[in-house]
């Protein structure tokens, strides 16, 4: 019987060191891109994908992130006696019924691996997404989404990958393999932030991954790697001796939050696209003399 993704992880226990002092006291994931916090995108991205379980792998100073994806009793009531119905809908949109949230701490920040290790025993023998909300991912339909229909006709793991160029190999996994389509690659290399003249490919990994759980047993046998960290790109690499692993090239844009420069952007453009929005922050944008 085919298996179904049901279940993804959000890594969210870094620091957020690259925004302070924006991140002193909260999660750099529930910084807002316009109205709602990068986390938020991620999750409604998952469960647009028919994911129902979220499992988040926090930190110290995270709680905001487990108070966003809870009930406001209060608030809730505020509202509905303000007869403010329309911003009680947007609350209570944040968690649909039918979604669970589940937190396990990561005690010790031992790389992006590790804290997908975290999850295992939430995860079982079971497929599950893995979403780094650092990359704000906008695709149509959601780039899990797509993911999600190539693993039901593979039923294999699937890596969301772009073009990148040469010079910036150092800052993702790079993957190599034979083309089965426009959009799929076979892999069968996978290198952690290669130099430009090592890297097999210009084919950059990002923020989205759909795994099986196979996945976790060459994790946890991987020596520490590039930053003295546990890889998930070292465990992804061991298992394409087992498994096949494909790369797809998504359909939509990445912002990368994880800098100021992608935040920006991503503000910018989202304000852009606002239905209600856009149209006034297009004028205002025209007006500046620049």
């Amino acid at each position: 019987m085919p298996m179904s993704v049901k279940k993804a992880i959000f890594p969210v226990a870094g620091l957020g060191t690259r925004f302070l002092p924006a991140t002193k006291a909260q999660p750099k994931e529930m910084l807002p891109v316009v109205d709602k916090p990068l986390i938020q995108y991620a999750v409604e991205e998952a469960y647009a994908a028919g994911v129902r379980e979220m499992i988040f792998v926090t930190g110290r100073h995270k709680r905001p992130i487990e108070d966003h994806f809870d009930m406001t009793f209060e608030l809730e009531v505020a509202l509905e006696q303000a007869g403010k119905r329309d911003l009680l809908e947007v609350v209570r949109s944040v968690k649909p019924d039918d979604m669970e949230c589940i937190y396990v701490r990561q005690a010790q920040a031992l790389g992006l691996g590790h804290a997908v290790l975290c999850g295992q025993r939430l995860v079982g023998n079971n497929p599950f997404a893995v979403l780094l909300a650092d990359d704000l991912m906008v695709g149509k339909p959601p780039v899990l989404q797509q993911m999600v229909e190539q693993f039901e006709e593979w039923q294999a793991s699937i890596l969301a990958v772009q073009e990148v160029p040469a010079e910036h190999t150092r800052r993702y996994g790079i993957v190599a393999g034979s083309q089965i389509n426009e959009r799929l690659v076979d892999v069968s290399k996978m290198v952690e932030k290669p130099a430009p003249e090592d890297a097999p490919s210009r084919l950059g990994v990002a923020g989205r991954y759909i795994l099986t759980p196979g996945v976790f047993r060459e994790i946890a046998s991987q020596p520490r790697g590039v930053g003295g960290e546990i890889q998930l790109t070292d465990g992804i690499a061991a298992l394409l001796r087992r498994e096949k692993v494909f790369a797809y090239r998504y359909e939509g844009k990445r912002y990368d939050c994880g800098s100021k420069e992608g935040f920006l952007e991503a503000n910018v453009e989202l304000a852009l696209a606002h239905p209600q929005l856009g149209p006034g922050f297009r004028s205002f944008l025209k007006g500046l003399s620049i």
